[in-house]
């Protein structure tokens, strides 16, 4: 089977090891993002696909757009039997769906219709969900809409963050894949329809989804801090106004309405322990403004704190 394969993080690689993995398989280009500049010198950087696609002699395409037939004369030229997606960035317009004989698949990182769209990793850990899992799907010209072909499942246990998560998405995603693959050259899929009545979107993560609000219930607040470690990471202020972002949490209390006002600091034994609108939370590493990842004891040996002090933005 001729592939094209689109695609653009680290997640990405996954996808590519299940699709070499079967001999029967040609990957004839893939696409990607554009270089982006990184790092203190700003130094342009391939993305980790055009990376392994290099690497292996495979023919890269980094186009500005896709619309308009920008890539049709292209797309006629590699002649693929399938074009498999996973985290590409960019929609796919509808010639290009209709191209290959077995059409488009997405690899996403949900157990569809939950979490449609950009972030599902994030916000299934938003929301406190103890499963989630892969799903690769027929692509339509919605979002994340498309019949679901293979799903894989995994638990998300109570300190797992997007990293874990992350990881363990990958292993299971490269699984559905190969299975998928396999079974289109069998004929023996068996396509599923969403249903609507439970679909969620999983919007991009903006800045705004970062600041914490101690208000909220201690799980909560422990939630957002480890959907968004390692990065961007959950954020707050400090008394003086210095950002403090927190990679790192442990919920010490879940219920009960507390004394003190939501964002006082109320023990420093060990950890920052913060009221929140119902229990507490203990801050267990902390990346201050300017400094490098710590522990919060080494925070708290250096007089940053104190107990009745309040985090949050004045």
């Amino acid at each position: 089977m001729k592939i094209v394969f689109m695609g653009t993080p680290e997640f990405a690689l996954y996808s590519l090891e299940a699709i070499s993995s079967q001999p029967d398989n040609e990957i004839v280009a893939v696409l990607t993002q554009a270089d982006k500049p990184r790092g203190r010198g700003y130094a342009l950087t391939p993305t980790p696909v055009k990376v392994w696609a290099t690497e292996r002699n495979i023919p890269v395409y980094q186009p500005a757009t896709l619309r308009d037939g920008a890539f049709e004369e292209t797309l006629r030229e590699l002649d693929p039997d399938l074009i498999v997606v996973t985290a590409y960035g960019k929609i796919l317009p509808q010639y290009v769906l209709d191209y290959p004989r077995y059409g488009c698949i997405n690899v996403h990182t949900s157990l569809l219709p939950r979490h449609r769209g950009a972030a599902p990793m994030q916000r299934a850990i938003l929301a406190g969900d103890t499963v989630t899992g892969v799903s690769v799907q027929q692509m339509d010209a919605g979002i994340d809409t498309g019949d679901v072909l293979v799903t894989r499942e995994i638990p998300i246990g109570p300190d797992d963050n997007l990293e874990t998560v992350h990881d363990n998405l990958g292993l299971v995603s490269r699984e559905a894949l190969c299975e998928t693959l396999t079974r289109i050259k069998e004929g023996t899929l068996s396509p599923v329809k969403q249903d609507e009545t439970h679909a969620t979107h999983a919007a991009k993560i903006e800045k705004s989804d970062c600041l914490i609000d101690f208000t909220a219930d201690a799980q909560t607040v422990h939630n957002q801090i480890r959907a968004l470690s390692p990065m961007p990471l959950a954020f707050t202020y400090t008394p003086d106004g210095k950002l403090l972002k927190i990679p790192q949490s442990r919920p010490e209390s879940r219920d009960g309405e507390n004394s003190c006002v939501p964002g006082t600091v109320v023990s420093l034994d060990g950890a920052i322990t913060v009221a929140c609108g119902r229990g507490t939370i203990s801050l267990l590493t902390v990346l201050p403004e300017g400094k490098g990842r710590m522990a919060a004891a080494d925070y708290i040996r250096g007089r940053k704190l104190a107990v009745g002090d309040r985090l949050g933005k004045n």
